[in-house]
C-alpha cells in the first residue's frame, strides 16, 4: 500500500472540517449605547451652543419676517419678505451697503492686511530694540478698548485736532476731516487699531519659512520683491487666507469706533450697515426691519467666509 503524496495530504487537510478556511479579522461594531457614551461629555457644550447661539439666531430670523416694533404695538404679525423688499428699495440701505464695502476694502483688505505684512517683514530684519518698540506701539493700539480708540482718533481728526495742527505747522492746507472725508477717517482709525493682529499672524507665518529657501533664492540673484512674490507669499498663503477672513468679519461688525467718531455722519456719509441697523431697530423702533438688515449683514459675512475658505482649500 503506497503512502499518500504530500499534495494529496494537503488537499485532504483542506477539506477536513477541523480546519476551517481563514477569514479576515472583523472589527467590532460600535453599538448605539457606546456611541452615546462617547458623545456624553460633549452634551453640555452642545446644549450651551443651542441655547445661546442657535436659539437667538433662529429667533432673530423669525423676527426679520415680522413687523415687530418697540413702541405703539400690542402684537406683531408675519409680513413675509416685506422687510427685505423694503431694504433693497431703501436708498439709505443701499448707501450703507456701499459704505460698508468701502470701509471693509480700505481698512481690512488693503490697510490692516498690507501694513501688517509689511511690518512683520521689516521686523524680521530689524534689531531687537526696534522690534520691541514697534511691537509695543502697535499692540498697544490693538488692546485699547474700542471706545477709547474712537475718542483718540476723534481728537486726532477733528477740526482743532492733532492732524490739522501738524499740517498748519508744515504750512499745508488743513480741513475738517470728519466732515469732508468721514469714511476714510474711520477707515484709517480701524487700520490704526487692528493692524497688530495681522502683524502677529504674519510674524508667526514668516518665522516658519525655512531660511535655506530664502538664502538659496538670494544666492541665485532673486531680489527682495521677487523673493516676496514667488517664495514668501505662496508659502504663507494659508495664513493670509485665515487673516483676511478674520479681519473681514471683524471689520464688517465694527460699530463703537464709528459711532464715537462720527455717529454715521455727517448725514449718512459714514453710516455702515451696523449703524444703519442700530438706527432702524432702536432709534426708529422698527425691530423687524432692523433684524432683517442684520440678517443681510450676516449673509454678506458668510459670503466672504465662503470665498476665503474656498481659497484655503486650493493647493499651492
Amino acid at each position: 500500500m503506497t503512502a499518500a503524496t504530500p499534495h494529496a495530504a494537503d488537499a485532504k487537510a483542506a477539506k477536513s472540517p477541523s480546519c476551517p478556511p481563514t477569514s479576515p479579522e472583523r472589527r467590532p461594531r460600535r453599538t448605539l449605547p457606546r456611541a452615546l457614551a462617547r458623545l456624553l461629555p460633549l452634551s453640555p457644550a452642545v446644549v450651551l451652543l443651542l441655547l445661546f447661539l442657535a436659539g437667538p439666531i433662529a429667533y432673530c430670523a423669525y423676527i426679520a419676517f415680522t413687523d415687530l416694533q418697540l413702541t405703539g404695538q400690542a402684537h406683531s404679525s408675519f409680513v413675509g419678505l416685506a422687510n427685505f423688499r423694503k431694504a433693497f428699495k431703501d436708498e439709505e440701505f443701499l448707501n450703507a451697503v456701499w459704505l460698508t464695502l468701502v470701509f471693509t476694502v480700505v481698512s481690512s483688505l488693503l490697510g490692516q492686511n498690507t501694513i501688517g505684512l509689511a511690518l512683520a517683514a521689516l521686523m524680521q530684519r530689524a534689531s531687537k530694540p526696534v522690534r520691541t518698540l514697534t511691537g509695543g506701539i502697535v499692540v498697544t493700539a490693538w488692546v485699547l478698548p474700542e471706545v477709547v480708540a474712537g475718542f483718540l482718533l476723534y481728537a486726532f481728526f477733528r477740526r482743532e485736532g492733532t492732524l490739522n495742527a501738524i499740517l498748519d505747522w508744515l504750512h499745508l492746507p488743513s480741513q475738517n476731516w470728519l466732515f469732508t472725508l468721514p469714511i476714510l477717517a474711520v477707515s484709517f482709525a480701524n487700520v490704526w487699531r487692528g493692524t497688530a493682529f495681522s502683524m502677529l499672524v504674519y510674524s508667526a507665518a514668516l518665522g516658519e519659512i525655512p531660511k535655506e529657501i530664502t538664502e538659496a533664492a538670494e544666492v541665485d540673484g532673486a531680489g527682495g520683491w521677487r523673493r516676496m512674490w514667488h517664495i514668501t507669499l505662496p508659502m504663507i498663503r494659508r495664513s493670509m487666507g485665515t487673516n483676511l477672513m478674520l479681519n473681514t468679519l471683524q471689520t464688517l461688525s465694527v460699530f463703537g469706533l464709528i459711532w464715537v467718531m462720527t455717529r454715521g455722519g455727517p448725514g449718512n456719509k459714514s453710516q455702515t450697515l451696523p449703524l444703519f441697523m442700530y438706527e432702524q431697530a432702536f432709534q426708529n423702533s422698527m425691530i423687524g426691519y432692523g433684524t432683517a438688515v442684520a440678517l443681510l449683514l450676516l449673509l454678506v459675512g458668510s459670503l466672504f467666509s465662503l470665498v476665503y475658505l474656498r481659497l484655503l482649500r486650493t493647493e499651492v
